[in-house]
C-alpha cells in the first residue's frame, strides 16, 4: 500500500457583488464616518442593515443613523491574530450593540488583554484613517465611556455612492486524498493512470474515491486506464487567471479515458480552440517532472462515434 499523502492547499479568489440601495447606503455611510441601521415594521434598527425583515420577508428601507458608541453583548480574546485580521496585536472579537441599534455588531476591540474586557463594557469607533466603503473603515472599537447615543432618520444618500464591493476570500488547508486518491496520485508520478473498479455494478472510476457514487461500495480493484482517451464536451475559458501562465481562450474538457466509467477534466492544446470538438481523441502531455499531465492534444486518430462516449457526456 503506497504512503498516504498530504500537501498545504490554499483556495483563494476575488468575490465580487454589487450591492442593492440599503448596503449601499450601510458602506457608503461608513466611509463618511456614519453608521446607518434600517428599521423593521416593529420598530427594531438592525445594524448591520438587511433589505429585508428578517422576521416578516418583508422589504425593508427606513434607513435610522445610530451613534458611533456602544455596550459590549459578549466577546472573545483572540491572543494570536492570523495573517490580515483587523489587528496585528491581540484584540477581543466582540458583539456590539450601538445606541439606538436593537441588534449586535461584530467587529474587534483594542484592548491590553482579556482582563481589560467584559460584557457591558462601553466602546466606541475607531475610524481607520483611509475609508473606502467597507466594514474595515471601522477599524476597530475601543473602550470609551459615555452615556448612551440615540438613532434619528437618515435619507442615505451621500455623494459618489459605493455600488459594489470586492472581498477576497481565501481558504488554507492540509488536504489528506487517503488510501484510493494517494495510489491514484502516485501512479500518475510514474505516468499511469489507475482507476479503482467497483465490485457490484463493475464500472471504474477515475480518478478513483474508494467507495462507488452509484453502489455505495467500497471499491479496491485497481484497474490502469488510457493513456488516451476521448473529449466528451468541453468548454472555451476566455478569461485569464491569476497566477496561470496559460494564455486565453483555452479549452477544459471532460475526457473519458479508454477503460474508464467516469470522465476526467483537464485543458487540450495543440490544437486551436476553436476546432476542439466533441469525439475528439487525445493523449496526455507531460513536462519534465511534473506529477501528472500538462495537458492533453489530439492523436490524430479519427473522432470516436458518439455512441461510444454518450453515456459519459
Amino acid at each position: 500500500m503506497p504512503d498516504i499523502l498530504s500537501a498545504p492547499l490554499v483556495v483563494e479568489f476575488p468575490f465580487t457583488r454589487s450591492l442593492g440601495p440599503v448596503q449601499s447606503a450601510f458602506l457608503t455611510g461608513l466611509r463618511e464616518r456614519t453608521v446607518l441601521g434600517v428599521r423593521t415594521g416593529d420598530g427594531k434598527v438592525l445594524v448591520p442593515p438587511v433589505e429585508y425583515d428578517p422576521v416578516t420577508a418583508e422589504e425593508i428601507h427606513d434607513l435610522v443613523e445610530v451613534a458611533a458608541t456602544g455596550t459590549v453583548t459578549t466577546w472573545a480574546w483572540n491572543p494570536h491574530p492570523r495573517r490580515d485580521q483587523p489587528l496585528d496585536t491581540p484584540f477581543a472579537w466582540v458583539l456590539v450593540r450601538l445606541d439606538g441599534a436593537d441588534t449586535a455588531l461584530l467587529h474587534v476591540l483594542d484592548a491590553p488583554g482579556p482582563q481589560a474586557v467584559r460584557t457591558g463594557m462601553r466602546v466606541r469607533v475607531r475610524w481607520a484613517g483611509d475609508r473606502t466603503g467597507a466594514i474595515t473603515d471601522i477599524a476597530c472599537f475601543e473602550p470609551y465611556d459615555s452615556d448612551p447615543g440615540e438613532s434619528s432618520p437618515h435619507d442615505g444618500e451621500f455623494d459618489e455612492p459605493v455600488t459594489g464591493i470586492v472581498t477576497p476570500a481565501r481558504l488554507d488547508y492540509t488536504y489528506s486524498p487517503g488510501r484510493a486518491q494517494s495510489a491514484y496520485l502516485e501512479a500518475l508520478a510514474d505516468r499511469r493512470v489507475v482507476g479503482e473498479r467497483c465490485p457490484s455494478c463493475r464500472k471504474v472510476y477515475v480518478p478513483p474515491r474508494g467507495a462507488c457514487p452509484t453502489c455505495g461500495v467500497a471499491t479496491d480493484e485497481r484497474v490502469e486506464v488510457g493513456p488516451r482517451g476521448t473529449v466528451t464536451t468541453y468548454c472555451v475559458v476566455n478569461i485569464k487567471a491569476k497566477n496561470l501562465d496559460i494564455e486565453v481562450p483555452y479549452v477544459y474538457a471532460h475526457i473519458a479515458l479508454d477503460g474508464a466509467d467516469l470522465a476526467l477534466h483537464a485543458r487540450i492544446g495543440g490544437i486551436p480552440y476553436d476546432q476542439v470538438r466533441m469525439g475528439l481523441r487525445v493523449e496526455p502531455v507531460w513536462t519534465e517532472g511534473s506529477r501528472h499531465p500538462d495537458h492533453y492534444r489530439p492523436t490524430g486518430e479519427p473522432d470516436a462515434d458518439y455512441d461510444a462516449y454518450k453515456e459519459l457526456v
